[in-house]
């Protein structure tokens, strides 16, 4: 029977704990908020602090803020380094960090487990914290596939997708990407907000038929089918690129009338701008004028 962990009671990690304790897995929980871990006195463990954890699980989650607050609740602080999870876990467990932190981050963390025996895997989540109540959210996994496996029960448990990225770091790199094209994504919503309201276009209605449309056309994701993000290569099937440039061509038509629009109103559409100059990267038809390295 496996027993989880979990380390940080936030967002994110409360409700990983709610899922894996519904999941039927036994639960240890921890965080350095007592009013965090009083509602699980009745269906888990109350750790009185990282080490603990770490002494009962099986698989330990770790989902705090940052970067040094992964290295104090896995290494230890400084002023109390044996209260470490890492120092208390038995040979063969597994520590899974869902902290978006720096990918050396968690290189120097299963440098200090591999001296146990204890291996790292790096999983960045996708989904929000509504994904995290519902237990469905989408897991990018980094590290060794047996690993992965190792840990699969109590991914299972909080999760509805699990893509193992590849070695350790490619979770957090893929998760890093993810959250580009989400935030940039709010960007663009955002000047289409500034050209609507200038127009006179009532933004809820706006964004009534973005979430319609885009539940058909796919949203961000829509022109990421190919395994690379360079041009098209000689000797691609012509009739697919002519279908990019004859799509491509649309696109530059139609920000080029936003920006008209824009001017016409007072705004300077800087996004709309660098879209147009991309365009054609964008869909493969050439080499990114903003000296993007080639894969």
């Amino acid at each position: 029977m496996t027993t989880a962990g979990v380390i940080g009671l936030g967002d994110i990690g409360r409700g990983v704990a709610d899922a894996v304790a519904r999941s039927g897995l036994d639960l240890v929980v921890c965080d350095v908020r007592p009013e965090a871990t009083t509602p699980y006195a009745g269906t888990a463990r109350i750790a009185a602090g990282p080490s603990e954890v770490g002494e009962r699980c099986d698989v330990v989650v770790v989902a705090v803020v940052d970067d040094r607050q992964v290295h104090d609740v896995l290494d230890g602080p400084e002023a109390v380094a044996t209260d470490g999870a890492l120092l208390s876990m038995a040979a063969g467990s597994v520590v899974l960090v869902l902290s978006t932190v720096a990918p050396a981050t968690v290189a120097e963390v299963a440098r200090a487990a591999a001296r146990r025996d204890v291996d790292v895997l790096d999983c960045g989540v996708s989904g929000g914290p509504q994904a995290a109540v519902e237990g469905s959210l989408v897991a990018m996994v980094g590290g060794d596939p047996a690993v992965v496996e190792r840990a699969r029960p109590v991914l299972d448990a909080f999760t509805s997708v699990v893509v193992h990225m590849g070695p350790l770091g490619a979770g957090l790199k893929a998760k890093l990407a993810r959250n580009l094209v989400q935030y940039a994504s709010w960007l663009a919503a955002y000047e289409a907000q500034l050209l609507a309201e200038a127009a006179g276009i009532e933004l809820a209605k706006l964004a009534e038929v973005i979430r319609a449309s885009d539940a058909k056309i796919g949203g961000a994701s829509r022109l990421m089918f190919r395994d690379t993000a360079a041009p098209f290569p000689p000797g691609s099937d012509r009739r697919f690129v002519d279908l990019m440039a004859a799509a491509a061509g649309l696109a530059h038509k139609d920000l080029r009338a936003a920006i008209a629009l824009g001017r016409s109103l007072g705004l300077p559409m800087p996004l709309a701008h660098m879209t147009d100059e991309r365009c054609d990267a964008v869909f493969g038809l050439a080499p990114d004028p903003q000296g993007a390295p080639p894969p």
